[in-house]
């Protein structure tokens, strides 16, 4: 159990001015999403930057804000469509959810972005730091946030110990958001405390000669920048074993849609089995010769959160008359071809291994 922390409020008066004044000349201000500010623009950004880094993001905000400049095109539009658009980026929920909030805006809120905090954060894949975080980017709003990079920060100046992500500590760190956050400014308070753990006070090698709250920080007074926050209690990290069916017709490989929840859910990828004999017998049962041997290409090994996913494809050949190219009928299926790509969703280790497959005499070397 946590010590309960207190933050003066002379030390929490300091921390805000001193912040501005080091974002100011600092911070990053020219970033896409900060350009015409709009309640749709910084959820998008939001989103799209829960656990993935700024220089990942850019290129897949831009691409998607240019197919979805707004609520009425991402909620018409289909959700393979957004996948597709999401491809490579992972936490494939977080498409799903904007996608299914998108369809509730236009529906409940008259196709704009509420502007008020429980209404936004009542939509799917809006927590509340990320309602907080766009209400304040957007409009200026005293809200205050306790995003990964802010959890940091404030562990480390407020001496806040413990796992964050245990319910006593983040309560502890809200408070310490809560007392911090000015009452003016918000928006560049906001954008400052998320720049400040994400170029100086870093998971690794923080720099805190730099940090412009160094002087009250606990964590730097107590020598203990490497302590705070604390770790994760220590869990030996599971592996899970899979076998990818790679059905492959001339040119074309069979996909197959993932379930809409769960792992990759509504992406599409090579039809999964728990054993090789599994996937043979489906092989042949679609029209695979009997004697002919599988290809078995070299382990795929993924890494989750919270798991290990090993992954063994095996590339079985079926002849060029059996499907044409396009999603089948009834939709679940469809015959994929590099050269001319269908608009779908993929994950990275199926965009990855289709292109692997397209090399000339790439399965050959894998036997």
């Amino acid at each position: 159990m946590p010590m309960p922390v207190k933050v003066s409020s002379a030390a929490a008066a300091r921390f805000a001015p001193a912040l501005l004044a080091w974002y100011r000349h600092h911070g990053r201000h020219d970033l896409p999403w900060q350009q015409d500010r709009t309640l749709y623009r910084v959820w998008i950004s939001e989103i799209m930057l829960q656990q993935t880094q700024v220089a990942t993001v850019i290129p897949y905000y831009t691409r998607f804000m240019e197919r979805f400049p707004g609520v009425a095109e991402l909620a018409s539009a289909p959700l393979d469509e957004v996948l597709h658009h999401w491809s490579g980026l992972g936490y494939y929920a977080r498409a799903r959810n904007l996608h299914l909030a998108a369809g509730r805006i236009s529906a409940a809120h008259g196709g704009e972005v509420p502007q008020e905090f429980e209404a936004l954060h009542a939509l799917p894949g809006i927590g509340r730091s990320t309602a907080g975080a766009i209400l304040s980017l957007a409009l200026d709003q005293r809200q205050p946030i306790l995003d990964g990079n802010v959890r940091r920060v404030l562990a480390r100046w407020a001496g806040v110990e413990g796992f964050p992500g245990a319910q006593p500590v983040e309560r502890a760190l809200w408070a310490v958001s809560e007392a911090v956050t000015p009452a003016r400014e918000s928006a560049a308070f906001t954008q400052a405390i998320m720049d400040l753990g994400a170029t100086l006070c870093t998971r690794g090698q923080p720099r805190c000669g730099d940090c412009p709250v160094a002087s009250g920080c606990v964590a730097l007074a107590t020598n203990r920048t490497d302590e705070l926050p604390s770790a994760r209690p220590g869990k030996a990290r599971p592996s899970r074993e899979v076998v990818w069916l790679v059905l492959r017709r001339g040119e074309s490989l069979l996909l197959a849609q993932r379930a809409p929840t769960g792992l990759w859910g509504g992406l599409w990828g090579f039809p999964e089995f728990t054993n090789a004999a599994a996937a043979t017998r489906e092989a042949r049962s679609r029209g695979a010769a009997p004697k002919a041997r599988a290809r078995r290409l070299e382990v795929i090994v993924h890494e989750f959160t919270h798991f290990t996913l090993r992954i063994t494809p095996l590339l079985h050949e079926v002849p060029d008359e059996q499907a044409a190219d396009g999603v089948m009928e009834g939709g679940g299926e469809t015959w994929y071809n590099s050269r001319r790509p269908a608009k779908l969703g993929l994950a990275a280790p199926v965009t990855a291994l289709v292109g692997l497959l397209a090399v000339p005499g790439f399965a050959q070397r894998n036997r």
